[in-house]
């Protein structure tokens, strides 16, 4: 058995045979020509004919991965019409003489070179996208067949790399999973590989020899591990893993596309909450209907440095332009408490859950504040993002933000940065908020009610310590009866209230939650489909009644 690891794009076993496809070599020979307009001729067929094809790769991603992941091959089709890029090819061909081939190749090479050198991870992934179209014109120009990759039963794919048209042309039903040489997690070859549930991983260290063909081969997507030739004992555990998968893709399969509505017509949203950018494929293949809390923090964390404002922003609308048109809440860092950062600085606290953190943090270091607020804002403008403040307790804190978001969007329109114009909430973590929440829900667009730090604020006990364990109790009556208080007063101001704590996915309180009116319920993607069930079969009605007897 011989065992390569990667870097996992999305989950989910694969078992099967394996299929190594090597990319056809483009040889591209310099040949002087005497006719430099006949060349650019051929040169601007060849371009017609490769926008033709990425209209025609545009609309199939677009029926199948939907509109935010085919508008790469819109993105591809302005590359090919880019000014620079055609100027860069018809100087090569009109000064030195040479064939169209040649000023493709070079002009490719020369933009992938150019985008690699750039610090941006974003831009850095562009060489990739300029590689593919330089090869798509190449091919054309050659009179060769732009084919996908040819499997002629279902197999595991295993190649150098995989472009994004060669990624969308993948026929679903004969490819099990793909495994790569190169590629990141951030490319649009792994965005689409999430989106279309394919388990994948890039950036794996396995040979492309010939002999792998027609091996058996197992992808485990969780934990980024592909074994070649696997034993006995390996294969029947991944077995076992895969029919788990199974069954849970099976309840996907009778739930999916379902309304969240009970059975007397009571409405709830179901949403996901996320880390990272990372965590999108589980939050699609769950069915969410959007995205409850992205904890942004956890970019702060994984940096040695605060996050630049770029750096932010492209992470932001990444997550935008997946859910396609679907909610976004994203938190403003909560760093601090357990959730620590060195660059920060912070000093000592004997008590740091009661101390500085979240946004204590940002109305005392505006600047940090400020740089997240305007990578979120300009975000905003692709997709519905909405903007969440955690560890309030008054209403002042609630109008301070409101002076510094409207610094922000000065800012921003002094320059003509585009930017939308996001919901805005707070989450009601504290039982200062919950109790003065007719207040609060007078000056915000939202509520999202933490039941982690609710809990333990209100019964006075650190969950974090387990010691305690006896006596934490997050089905206490002061608890439950914040959360009911919290939802009667949100909807007294004519606004929504949701749950994004550990107690949202508790099922033995969904009845309960839906009997409050609870509005949302954001929970780790797993827990979607289970809670989608219960509230199927719930009538809120005479589940009070019951109560009431």
């Amino acid at each position: 058995m011989q065992i390569y690891n990667g870097k996992s794009v999305f989950g989910g076993i694969a078992i099967g045979k394996i299929s190594v496809y090597q990319k056809k070599e483009q040889q591209v020979k310099r040949v002087k020509i005497d006719d430099p307009e006949q060349e650019m001729a051929r040169y601007e067929k060849a371009k017609a004919e490769g926008i033709k094809q990425l209209q025609g790769l545009y609309d199939k991603a677009l029926r199948e991965v939907g509109e935010a992941n085919a508008a790469i091959f819109e993105v591809h089709q302005m590359m090919m019409e880019d000014d620079g890029y055609n100027e860069s090819v018809e100087n090569i061909i009109r000064s030195q003489g040479v064939n169209a081939e040649y000023a493709v190749a070079t002009t490719g090479d020369n933009y992938a070179q150019m985008f690699s050198a750039m610090d941006d991870d974003y831009m850095r992934e562009r060489a990739a996208d300029v590689r593919d179209i330089s090869e798509r014109l190449l091919t054309v120009l050659n009179g060769e067949e732009t084919g996908a990759v040819d499997a002629d039963e279902p197999k595991i794919i295993v190649a150098e790399d995989l472009a994004p048209s060669e990624t969308v042309q993948l026929d679903k039903d004969k490819v099990l999973s793909f495994v790569t040489v190169k590629g990141s997690l951030n490319s649009h070859t792994a965005i689409l590989a999430r989106t279309m549930a394919i388990p994948a991983l890039v950036n794996t260290s396995v040979s492309l020899e010939s002999e792998m063909d027609g091996r058996l081969g197992i992808v485990d997507g969780a934990n980024g591990t592909f074994y070649v030739d696997p034993d006995e004992a390996t294969l029947a555990e991944m077995k076992k893993r895969q029919e788990e998968d199974l069954s849970r893709k099976q309840l996907l399969l009778t739930l999916k596309g379902k309304e969240n509505v009970t059975l007397d017509g009571q409405k709830v949203m179901l949403y996901a909450n996320i880390g990272n950018i990372k965590d999108l494929a589980t939050v699609i293949q769950n069915d969410a209907g959007g995205i409850g809390l992205f904890r942004s923090e956890f970019i702060y964390l994984e940096k040695e440095d605060f996050p630049t404002e770029e750096e932010q922003f492209q992470i932001y609308r990444q997550v935008a332009q997946t859910m396609a048109g679907k909610r976004v809440i994203i938190r403003t860092l909560d760093i601090g408490a357990d959730k620590q950062c060195d660059y920060f600085h912070m000093e000592h606290e004997e008590n740091p859950a009661l101390g500085c953190r979240a946004i204590r943090i940002c109305l005392t270091r505006p600047e940090i504040f400020k740089t997240q607020l305007r990578a979120l804002f300009r975000a905003s403008a692709f997709g519905k993002i909405a903007i969440m403040y955690p560890m309030i307790t008054s209403v002042q804190e609630v109008r301070k933000i409101k002076g510094i978001v409207e610094e922000v969007k000065a800012e921003l329109t002094t320059q003509g940065v585009e930017f939308g114009n996001p919901e805005q909430g707070i989450m009601i973590e504290t039982p200062a908020a919950a109790i003065i929440s007719d207040d609060l829900a007078k000056e915000v667009d939202f509520f999202s009610i933490g039941t982690n730090d609710l809990s333990q604020y209100t019964m006075a006990i650190d969950r974090q310590n387990p010691q305690l364990d006896l006596f934490f109790d997050p089905h206490h009556p002061a608890v439950l009866r914040m959360i009911s208080l919290v939802v009667e007063n949100a909807h007294k101001a004519g606004i929504w209230a949701g749950i994004c704590g550990e107690l949202g996915a508790d099922q033995s309180l969904t009845k309960e939650f839906l009997a409050m009116g609870v509005d949302e319920l954001s929970v780790s993607p797993g827990s979607i489909l289970p809670l989608r069930k219960i509230i199927l079969e719930t009538n809120v009605t005479d589940y009070k009644a019951g109560k009431e007897c």
